[in-house]
């Protein structure tokens, strides 16, 4: 019987470790809820538990599919590639553009960037890459998705954090539509860090493994569709709301498909 349609319980029955990465996917929903209700300290506090949770969602969804070494290795990929090109990005001004993160706001920092920004990036990421996976089996396909997949979230990332003054460009005049403050070399840059890590990726996931990915879809479309919905009605951010929305398009409305498919198929 397919996972997603079958009943909660049978689903937990079936492998209980599932629950440890579900309960953290819930507190993450939770915890993001609140963040148009705060300011100031408090919503930077709030930002620094939705990294955590976000992050520790997606290692604890590995760790107990694919096993601790699997999880090791994914965070390593892309937080540590994450971390490089944002010290080389914040030094250099390559491959991102220039731009300066606030001080003392987000925790403790390596190099100028704190330290919670790379594992931004592997909480963000994750999922993308679970989502990338489920709908091609071809090695080229999935990276091409993982990497429209990672700027489209930077697409909701960016604007929402800027906003805030969490990290401040130099040029504030040369982006897309609505999204001026933010210069598309950002997204050329994402496009190319996201290319080494699906690269990488690519080595590491190899050989393919059946597991349950219902977390990390979830988690996926609570950040397609919510950040949407947030952007556009909680945080005044029209513009990142349709970029951000159509820039993860490629890969949700497929996965809407296949789930609405995957409805209608009769159980056994």
């Amino acid at each position: 019987m397919n996972v997603s349609a079958a009943p909660l319980r049978d689903w937990v029955r079936d492998d209980p470790r599932r629950v440890i990465p579900a309960v953290s996917a819930v507190l993450l929903v939770l915890v993001q809820i609140t963040y148009p209700l705060s300011d100031g300290v408090a919503r930077d506090r709030i930002t620094v538990a939705v990294v955590l949770l976000s992050a520790g969602t997606a290692l604890l969804h590995a760790a107990t599919t694919r096993g601790p070494r699997w999880a090791a290795g994914f965070f390593v990929i892309v937080s540590g590639l994450g971390l490089t090109a944002e010290i080389v990005g914040t030094a250099t001004g390559f491959p991102f553009g220039t731009y300066t993160y606030a001080t003392d706001r987000l925790g403790p920092a390596l190099a100028e960037v704190p330290l919670v920004v790379p594992l931004a990036w592997t909480g963000g990421l994750y999922p993308v890459w679970i989502v990338a996976g489920l709908l091609t089996g071809s090695v080229v396909g999935r990276a091409a998705l993982f990497v429209l997949g990672a700027v489209g979230w930077d697409l909701f990332l960016d604007p929402q954090m800027v906003t805030d003054g969490q990290w401040t460009w130099a040029v504030t005049d040369a982006g897309l539509p609505g999204l001026p403050q933010i210069p598309c070399t950002n997204y050329l840059g994402w496009a190319l860090v996201a290319t080494l890590m699906a690269v990488l990726l690519s080595v590491l996931d190899r050989k393919r493994v059946v597991v349950s990915v219902a977390v990390p879809v979830a988690v996926f479309c609570w950040t397609w569709l919510g950040s949407a919905l947030a952007h556009a009605v909680f945080l005044g951010l029209p513009a990142s709301a349709v970029w951000g929305f159509v820039g993860l398009a490629p890969l949700g409305i497929p996965l809407v498909l296949r789930g609405l498919r995957a409805l209608r198929e009769p159980r056994p």
